[in-house]
Order: structure tokens, then sequence, then C-alpha cells
């Protein structure tokens, strides 16, 4: 096997680029066995990270007509490749670094960085044969099975998986092409009111930081109501328009694949009507609309340190109360608008009851970190209590009597301080 490649050198590594096609891939790179640890169990431990995950990349390979990787770096050993030289000369200079890396009979080839690319591309290529000829990008480096060697491998190979991050969700939401969510939480940020400007925080967390006096909510909550949003989308389909194969598609995979046009424009509407509803229907969003956009101290009537502001305008109050409208939806004939103009004779102001002491420290006047579940459960409660289960008003109870210290009181006794 002789593969065209360029030579390259990187701190004490020489390392050669290549390309290699899927079936090179799948008859030349074996999975590690004793490369980097002579005792078979640390071995069977590297095995062990092997993790299904690699039949999502196999997903990918069969599905996306865009599929693209990063380099694999590969460890070649028994037998090393001959480098051969190929002198390329332009421009009146001349290199050595092109040339072939011829591999003989004997060799083993194995990875050090890309073990799931290698076993989804492996499986990809069972399912399909047709895609032998697909190529990915290799990097190839030296391997002596020898005590030194071994640790030096060892080292590379922890150093590739250590440093390696996951994609942070501000680069899904903001370049993601296949995300549904991440794709209609950017047209919400470019066309909708609510989030135009400044009215959408743009830290890098959930939380909205205490010098931004503008910002309704931040990106990453926003994304995460989306979510829920696609969950009630989901589920709507199911209902109203089944189809058995696009409803057997789990949730997780559904956002790796992006969505015809025609499934994509239902979900951006059932999210714009959501988001125009909510600013429809709730008085103190309206009034927040009201303001200039420009206006640098906008929310600080509805989030501040003073009373707290209102729920909404909290990151942790958000995504509760869309959960807690479309649960009240499940079981009720009304319009979303409707639902959410009914939430509109509950207390959403923080330094009062049934937030005070629950999220809000009224001495401290700070936030209290607590459980999203308890405050959708409290709206839910506030609206109607027939919607909870025994359970959930168990629960319920039993966070007052612990904030509250009500203690030895019924349950009844306890709702009412709510």
């Amino acid at each position: 096997m002789k593969i065209p490649a360029i030579r390259g050198f990187v701190g004490d590594w020489v390392y050669y680029t290549t390309n290699l096609t899927f079936e090179q891939i799948s008859t030349n790179v074996s999975r590690i066995d004793d490369e980097l640890h002579k005792a078979k169990s640390l071995n069977e431990l590297i095995q062990r990270s092997i993790t299904n995950n690699y039949k999502g990349i196999r997903d990918y390979i069969l599905n996306q007509p865009e599929v693209f990787f990063n380099a694999l770096v590969l460890a070649a050993y028994d037998s090393y490749p001959d480098w051969i030289e190929v002198e390329l000369k332009y421009d009146n200079e001349e290199t050595f670094k092109v040339g072939l890396l011829d591999f003989p009979d004997k060799h083993k080839i194995f990875p050090i960085d890309g073990q799931h690319r290698v076993e989804g591309i492996k499986a990809a290529l069972q399912e399909n044969p047709e895609l032998r000829n697909m190529q990915i990008p290799a990097i190839f480096v030296g391997h002596k099975n020898d005590e030194e060697g071994l640790k030096r491998t060892r080292r590379l190979f922890s150093t590739l998986n250590r440093y390696a991050k996951p994609v942070l969700m501000d680069d899904i939401i903001a370049l993601d092409e296949d995300d549904s969510i991440a794709i209609i939480t950017r047209d919400l940020i470019e066309n909708h009111l609510l989030f135009a400007g400044d009215r959408i925080s743009k830290t890098h967390n959930k939380a909205i930081p205490n010098d931004d006096k503008q910002a309704f909510t931040s990106i990453i909550t926003l994304y995460e109501c989306n979510r829920e949003l696609l969950r009630f989308f989901r589920l709507h389909q199911k209902t109203t328009d089944p189809d058995p194969e696009r409803d057997a598609v789990k949730f997780q995979d559904y956002l790796k694949y992006r969505p015809s046009d025609e499934e994509l424009n239902s979900y951006r509407k059932f999210c714009f009507d959501f988001w125009n509803a909510l600013t429809e229907n709730n008085s103190s969003i309206s009034d927040y609309l009201m303001k200039e956009i420009s206006d640098d101290q906008s929310a600080i009537q509805y989030r501040n340190s003073d009373t707290g502001g209102n729920l909404l305008f909290r990151p942790i109050g958000l995504l509760p109360f869309v959960k807690a409208v479309y649960r009240v939806k499940q079981t009720s004939e009304k319009s979303i608008a409707e639902i959410i103009k009914d939430f509109e004779s509950q207390n959403l102001i923080l330094n009062a009851k049934p937030w005070k002491r629950l999220i809000w420290d009224d001495t401290s006047k700070t936030m209290i970190m607590a459980n999203k579940t308890i405050i959708e459960l409290v709206l839910l409660l506030k609206y109607d209590i027939d919607l909870l289960k025994v359970s959930e008003i168990q629960k319920i109870k039993n966070k007052y009597i612990t904030v509250l210290n009500l203690e030895g009181q019924e349950t009844n006794e306890v709702l009412e301080h709510i």
C-alpha cells in the first residue's frame, strides 16, 4: 500500500498527513490491543471507552450528504512504512516534504485519536459498501513497541483526548445547520421583537449578568425553551399528522439531521406563535416591549435587587413557565394565548408568595438556587390543583415545609402559605 503524503514536524514528532479511503480504514486500521499497555486488563479498559457513540457517527455518515470529519491520528508499527521523498520544484524553490508512505506487508495501524470515527466508518461501510471510496484525512505518527515507545504513545493518546473539548452550546446555537432548535433560535433572535438587539443577553451562561438591565432573557435560556417547544411540536405532529417513521425517531437523533424545509417551517411557526402569544397576553412583557430597544434600563423594573422582579424575566423561571403552559394545554381546549392570559392572575413578583424564600431571599436580596420542576409545579398548583398528581402535591408540600419551617402542618395548611 503506497499513500501520497506530506511530511511535517512538531515538537519532537515527525508526522505524515494523508487521506485514506473508508475501505483502507476498514481493512488496515485495528482497535487498540496491546499497543499502549502490556497488561490485558488495561487495554480492555481502553476498549470499553469505545461506547455506542460510534453508532451516531455511523448514522451521520449514512444520512448526512454533507458529511465531514477532522483528521484521524494513527500510529503505525511492525514494519513502519518507508518514506519515499519526491522532489517538488516550483517558483525556483524545491521541497522534499511531499512523497509516498510505502507500507510493507506486515504492519499494524491503530487510532490514537478517532477510535469512534474509525468504528463508525467500519459500521457504515458494512451497511453501504458503496461508501468505500469516500476519504478522511489522517495523520500518521511512528510507534515503537518498547517501554519508552509505550510511554510516548500513551502520553500522546491522553493529550489528544484529555484536551479535546466538547462543542460549546454557544457554537451550536450560532452555527449548527442541522439542529432545528438552533436554527429557529437564530431566526427568533434576528426577527422577533422580544429578542431584538440587547433584549437578549449575550452571556455564555444561562444567568443574566447583574449589570445587564436591558435583556429579557439569555440566548441559552431561549434555546432551552425552544427545545421544550420542539417536544410539544413533535407531540402535536404525532397527534394531528402521524408518520410512524418520523415519529419513531428519538429526540436526540432528531436534532442530528436537518428536517425538511416544510417541517422546519412548521416548527418555526409553532415557536413564533408561542412567543407572539406571550408578548400579546402578558402585561409585563407587553409593557417591557413598549420601551425603546436602546433604553439601557428597560428591564430594571422586571429584574432587580429590590423586589427581585418578575419570574419570567429570570432564566430560572421562564423555562418552567413554558412547560407549565403546555402541560395545561394537554388537557385543555383553550388556545395557548388564552392559557397564557390565565396565568396573568398569578403573582409573579419574586418578593411575594409563592416565590419569596423559595427562589428569592428577601433578606439578602438574591436569588436562591431552586429546582425548576418545583417552579413548574407551583405554577400549575396556582392555575388548577387538579392538574397535579398526589405525588407532585406532596413534593410541593415537602419543599415548603423545609423553606418556611412548617414542620407538622397538614397539607391544606401548608398550601395556604403558597
